[in-house]
């Protein structure tokens, strides 16, 4: 579980390929040897394990799923990553429950540039566009932000100087693609009142002649 909270930037050394993983060496700004081999750590949003490490390196396989559903199998090496450990139970909570679990991925359309802020519209797949909520939550590149607009199949973010100087936000461009994880809550919401309006479909089937016809 992560918090959205960026702890670091980090470089990809290395990424290549070995039968359906790819093996991603990065060197990451912030001490690594305070995390453990077996540890997991966020990669632009996406939940990985560490399974080696060496000085300000770290090594961590990447599966087939994560490929499809981000942006890691475009990594090369000399590309910056936002880097963030797993969060301890008794850490501060920062942005918003992130699970590392990318749900899709977005591009950006937009960046309107002001002081001490900058604005980046995102274009999001359509079956994402129903997590979308003003003044909701979103993960973008393992980013914690608060969405603060959003309409058909796109939103936008506030990324103010501070996150964007300590992110890989500094280097967005239009065009870019971005790993996006929508709000988690959202997701249990809709699950819920799906169940429930199934189960009202069930109750609406007895009528008063189903009553009558068994005997009520």
């Amino acid at each position: 579980m992560f918090t959205g909270i960026i702890e670091g930037v980090g470089e990809v050394r290395s990424a290549r390929k070995r039968d359906d993983v790819l093996l991603l060496e990065i060197a990451s700004e912030f001490d690594i040897e305070r995390c453990n081999v077996g540890d997991s750590i966020s990669v632009n949003g996406c939940c990985l394990t560490i399974t080696s490490r060496l000085g300000k390196c770290f090594w961590a396989d990447v599966s087939p799923e994560t490929i499809s559903r981000s942006t890691l199998g475009k990594l090369k090496p000399g590309m910056r990553v936002n880097l963030e450990r797993a969060m301890q139970a008794g850490g501060r909570f920062g942005g918003h429950l992130v699970q590392g679990h990318v749900d899709g991925v977005g591009k950006v359309i937009d960046i309107i540039t002001k002081t001490g802020f900058q604005e980046f519209s995102i274009e999001i797949p359509h079956n994402l566009s129903r997590y979308m909520v003003e003044k909701g939550s979103i993960a973008v590149d393992g980013v914690s932000l608060t969405i603060s607009r959003c309409g058909g199949n796109s939103f936008s973010v506030v990324v103010i100087s501070h996150t964007k100087l300590n992110s890989t936000f500094h280097s967005m461009r239009i065009g870019d693609e971005v790993n996006l994880e929508v709000d988690i809550i959202g997701k249990y919401v809709e699950k819920l009142g799906f169940l429930d309006s199934e189960q009202y479909s069930e109750r609406s089937k007895i009528t008063e002649e189903f009553l009558k016809k068994h005997g009520f």
